[in-house]
């Protein structure tokens, strides 16, 4: 069974190991000595192993489950079969010799899908949002993002020349306002359009599952800067292929096709496919492939890399994504509905076992998204990580620093593939966990932590 496997690796990846290595050179021992700081607090990322098809999926970034049915497979060998003597390897960065027809005509392909001037492909998506990023402010611009970015926002906001960096409170118009308004103020360049104000947002957050409120935020910096000198960049990694038409993402969907100057598109993740895309103007391209090192100092995507991007474009183009985001809105309300309407819901959440903040009037949301994560008390969500998991249900536990400090949770990711039985059996589950959780802070058993816990932790011994 998975769950023994994928326990018995967990336990092994987190057991101490810097004790054992008095022997070796002080350079391993000094690095397994840091991770057993996390290995001891239940905290380092480790490799999991995969799970087959048996296993209920609320983790995978299939969401449109072409990569499961095989699709993105079939579309890919089609493209290739296209082109039958296409060179494996690009050969040289996109600086040299690795500009090919091919990639040019696909990237203008995929710019004019979602209504852009222009496209960038890069090797993947964090690479296209950290590496833009880093390359587009000039000395004396500024980055304003939102508290909750990815990863790969910051990366990009550590190489950059930007001479000011502030964030703004997460989804809040309000706060974006008070940020622009204390640069305006104190900083003549930016009144003058000397200097540039580069905004950085998501379109729908990977970590608690909501959309961002682009139109009041674009409405925002609009007002305070008419001279056009404040622009929006967008990540649109967790909503291409499941919002807006043909899932061409949260800005299709809003019309902001002319408002946003930067749009960051993942195709490993909803497309079944691999890579990041840059939608953007010819200014911008211009400036990437003169300023970004990942465009000068790597070598261009390969052939079969964007052979396989434009298969997941066909099936977008084609339709095919319509179906699989009207079962993920299915699947989403009817998790939801069975948790809310189950017994042990409001005493757990009144108790502070659980919450689902997405649940709070669900019904009147017109989209809900693929992403619903369930908030627990520190530590819990391995708790709910480890029953899950021994009813043959994934779905990962996030913790700080992912995730601020009391924000820990369980993310549960729909797809496609997830049926409303399997949403069903979801929500029994966990309100079954939350049932033990009650009976233990109760007193009703002489149990200090939960069944599937205590299974878990018995295989260190």
């Amino acid at each position: 069974m998975y769950a023994d496997r994928m326990l018995t690796k967990w336990v092994q990846d987190h057991k101490p190991r810097a004790a054992a290595m008095k022997d070796q050179p002080a350079f391993y021992r000094n690095l397994e000595q840091a991770m057993d700081l996390s290995r001891t607090d239940h905290s380092l990322f480790v490799a999991k192993p995969r799970w087959g098809d048996e296993v209920l999926d609320l983790t995978s970034s299939d969401f449109l489950s072409f990569s499961r049915s095989g699709r993105i497979r079939e579309a890919f060998q089609e493209e290739l079969a296209r082109h039958e003597n296409f060179r494996l390897s690009a050969s040289g960065s996109r600086v040299q010799y690795g500009n090919y027809d091919y990639l040019l005509q696909i990237e203008q392909e995929l710019a004019d899908f979602h209504g852009a001037e222009a496209a960038y492909i890069a090797h993947s998506g964090y690479m296209a949002n950290a590496g833009t990023v880093a390359a587009v402010p000039l000395p004396g611009d500024a980055i304003v993002y939102d508290e909750a970015v990815h990863a790969s926002t910051h990366e990009g906001m550590k190489l950059s020349l930007a001479s000011h960096q502030l964030s703004f409170r997460h989804n809040d118009a309000d706060s974006l306002l008070e940020v622009l308004s204390s640069l305006k103020e104190s900083h003549p360049a930016f009144v003058s359009g000397k200097s540039s104000i580069l905004i950085a947002v998501e379109s729908l957050y990977s970590m608690d599952g909501d959309l961002c409120p682009l139109d009041e935020l674009v409405q925002v910096a609009k007002e305070l800067f008419p001279l056009g000198n404040a622009q929006f960049i967008i990540d649109e990694a967790h909503s291409n292929g499941v919002l807006g038409p043909r899932g061409a993402g949260l800005v299709n969907m809003l019309g902001l096709e002319k408002e946003i100057a930067i749009r960051i598109h993942m195709c490993s993740k909803a497309l079944g496919s691999t890579g990041g895309i840059v939608l953007c103007n010819k200014t911008i391209r211009d400036r990437l492939i003169s300023n970004a090192r990942f465009a000068i100092y790597s070598g261009a995507p390969s052939f079969p890399m964007v052979a396989s991007m434009r298969a997941g474009y066909r099936l977008l183009e084609n339709g095919e994504a319509e179906k699989g985001m009207e079962q993920i809105q299915n699947s989403v309300k009817h998790f939801l509905k069975t948790i809310t309407a189950h017994p042990v819901w409001e005493e757990a959440v009144d108790e502070g076992i659980l919450n689902i903040p997405l649940a709070e009037d669900y019904e009147s949301i017109e989209h809900l998204t693929h992403i619903v994560p369930v908030l627990t008390r520190p530590k819990h969500e391995l708790y709910l990580f480890f029953h899950l998991m021994i009813n043959n249900i994934n779905a990962y536990p996030i913790s700080f620093p992912v995730v601020p400090k009391g924000k820990s949770r369980v993310r549960l990711v729909f797809h496609a593939h997830n049926g409303l039985d399997q949403a069903e059996t979801l929500a029994n589950v966990i309100c079954e966990w939350a049932q033990e959780m009650l009976d233990i802070e109760a007193g009703k058993t002489e149990n200090v932590m939960p069944s599937a816990a205590r299974q878990v932790f018995a295989m260190k011994t």
